[in-house]
């Protein structure tokens, strides 16, 4: 049973879930393996008693005919060793192959596709935790429920031989007349209806083990909000560090377009509040290039450096304005903007003479 701690009330997310899987913890019940196995075992040679009867014949047949007049040389123990192998193959292989499949098919049903090795490696701190131990052994909940489990399986199993003689009391007398294949017969019967009746409450305790499994297994992974928190930090990246970041490129950003402002042939201001660094160079960009920009305080800033580098200043309130909202750092102007810019470029005595 899960010690739940109080704090731990949400489904557990994607990752934590994968990354249990990855460690090979997924919820599988043994008793639900167990029982289905049982039952495919059982019906497995129910269905191929016939088979078997064929080939126990044909095998007895052969040695008291045939087999005890054989001499014994290289060649005939050789043939003998062959075909008796092949005949424990033809008995065992296809019993022991639909055990298999059935096992299989039931593990892959409950955990899905998984393939971990980290359930096999050595884990030498519980191998030396001697109390832990044994506290989980006497004193775990989970110890006391296996222990339940075991108690009912075998009382079930007890059980079943009872009922079912109680019910053929009346037809053991009558074996007495049988012959040896009546009575073979009549035991596989008895034999069969008593497999049944004992699987019976093995299957709904395999059942109700198969819920609790996969219960204690979401209990178990059960996270506190804390926890989610904390997840959900790593994965999007913690928003101080985050801001942090965001500050730092901001910082850069501002630094370098305050080093490109003295690359600018002219600032456009609105005069006070907007202020726009434009290069045209046809070298650099077709159209007129968008060095800097800022308000309020960083239009100051832009202004300033630019006097002090000797750029042009000039004041068109629209177009710094629409400038400002309309292009980005680094961006070319657009094409409706393209005659007020080159109204103003034309005053300049760089551009006067084109």
């Amino acid at each position: 049973m899960a010690q739940q701690d109080p704090s731990k009330t949400e489904k557990a997310t994607k990752k934590r879930r994968d990354k249990q899987r990855e460690e090979g913890n997924v919820p599988k019940s043994a008793e639900f393996s167990k029982a289905i196995v049982l039952l495919a075992g059982v019906l497995a040679l129910r269905f191929m008693i016939g088979f078997y009867h064929d080939q126990f014949t044909e095998i007895y047949e052969w040695t008291f005919r045939e087999g005890v007049n054989i001499t014994l040389n290289k060649a005939t123990a050789y043939a003998l060793f062959t075909w008796s192998v092949k005949k424990m193959a033809l008995l065992v292989l296809p019993f022991l192959l639909t055990l298999v499949v059935v096992s299989y098919t039931t593990m892959r049903l409950q955990v899905g596709q998984l393939w971990s090795t980290k359930t096999m490696k050595p884990k030498f701190g519980k191998m030396f935790n001697i109390l832990g131990a044994l506290q989980k052994l006497f004193i775990s909940p989970k110890t006391f429920i296996n222990l339940g489990k075991s108690i009912l399986q075998a009382f079930a199993v007890g059980l079943a031989p009872y009922i079912v003689i109680q019910q053929e009391l009346p037809n053991l007398l009558p074996l007495f007349y049988a012959n040896t294949h009546g009575i073979i017969a009549y035991l596989l019967s008895v034999g069969y209806k008593m497999a049944c009746y004992a699987l019976v409450p093995m299957m709904l305790i395999a059942l109700v083990d198969l819920w609790y499994t996969r219960w204690d297994y979401e209990e178990q992974l059960k996270m506190s909000k804390d926890e989610i928190k904390d997840e959900r930090k790593q994965a999007e990246g913690d928003p101080r560090v985050k801001q942090k970041q965001k500050q730092k490129m901001m910082e850069m950003m501002v630094s370098r377009m305050f080093q490109d402002i003295p690359k600018a042939d002219v600032v456009i201001t609105n005069p006070t509040h907007y202020a726009v660094a434009i290069q045209y160079d046809v070298m650099v960009a077709p159209a007129p290039l968008i060095l800097a920009k800022g308000v309020n305080r960083v239009a100051e800033r832009i202004k300033e450096v630019a006097r002090e580098n000797n750029v042009p200043i000039e004041a068109n309130p629209p177009l710094a304005r629409a400038l400002y909202k309309q292009v980005e750092i680094g961006e070319t102007i657009p094409e409706e903007l393209f005659q007020a810019v080159a109204a103003i470029l034309a005053k300049l005595d760089k551009f006067r003479k084109r």
